[in-house]
């Protein structure tokens, strides 16, 4: 790597694992001091960030308390990744919403036709809708307040960089999480010009399928139908999507702001 981002302070939610702990060592690899911030303290230490630190991004003060020891570490913050997401979350409808994509699934190959509806908003509680936001629009809220927080009263510039998703313009997901992924879009547009005198820039990077834990959770069939829909044939690897995050974090975007950074194949365009 040619280190541009030497001597960088870095913060990274969400860092323990896939797209988060890709992110911390490609961010690592071009020289930044990176805290890898994850609500489980073991996952964020096998991230490789200079400092791991367990952080609850639904908590304001968990937050708060992180962001101040890695300013405090590192003597300097200049990037921050709001990556911390889930696409689900308890009371959600999911189980009754994979259940009926596995019985149409198997109704369509049996018969060639299906009467079942494919429902999750109907099973949905509030609980489960307020679970995913708490995490991935509201946890990216949390991160940006007290990162420029910390980067206003130092007086330094800034890159802030939080990950969306290509559902939050397809609709392809859960209600909760395309909602979520879309709103976090709107905030980066509304930072950037905002904090543009501040000499911050904000953008996001909205990727595809990509090929994390959390597809874990999605059905074979699904996923192979995920595949198949992308012209270059494959999900993305995480290390595809951290390169983005490199660049927007760098001085090779400094006059990129308020942008969001596609990275899906081509499978849907913004």
């Amino acid at each position: 790597m040619n280190g541009r981002l030497e001597g960088r302070g870095a913060i990274v939610t969400g860092a323990g694992r896939g797209i988060g702990r890709a992110i911390v060592q490609r961010l690592t690899s071009e020289g930044a001091k990176v805290a890898a911030l994850d609500i489980n303290q073991s996952d964020a230490q096998a991230s490789g960030g200079a400092l791991a630190l367990q952080c609850d991004v639904t908590d304001a003060e968990s937050v708060k308390a992180a962001v101040a020891e890695a300013r405090k570490q590192f003597g300097r913050l200049d990037i921050a990744v709001a990556n911390a997401g889930i696409g689900s979350a308890a009371h959600d409808g999911s189980e009754q919403f994979y259940g009926a994509i596995a019985k149409r699934t198997s109704e369509l190959s049996e018969t060639g036709k299906s009467d079942t509806f494919v429902d999750q908003l109907i099973h949905m509680e509030d609980a489960g809708w307020a679970g995913v936001m708490a995490v991935n629009i509201d946890g990216t809220f949390r991160l940006a307040r007290e990162f420029v927080r910390v980067l206003a009263q130092d007086g330094n510039p800034g890159s802030f960089i939080a990950i969306s998703s290509t559902s939050a313009q397809s609709g392809e997901g859960s209600p909760h999480y395309c909602a979520s992924k879309a709103a976090i879009i709107g905030l980066t547009r509304q930072l950037a010009r905002e904090l543009a005198p501040r000499k911050i820039r904000v953008n996001a990077v909205a990727p595809g399928p990509t090929n994390t834990p959390i597809m874990q959770g999605i059905p074979e069939d699904w996923i192979k139908s995920m595949e198949a829909s992308i012209p270059l044939g494959r999900m993305a690897e995480p290390a595809e999507i951290a390169a983005s995050v490199a660049f927007l974090a760098s001085d090779d975007a400094s006059f990129v702001n308020g942008s969001v950074l596609v990275a899906n194949g081509a499978s849907y365009y913004f």
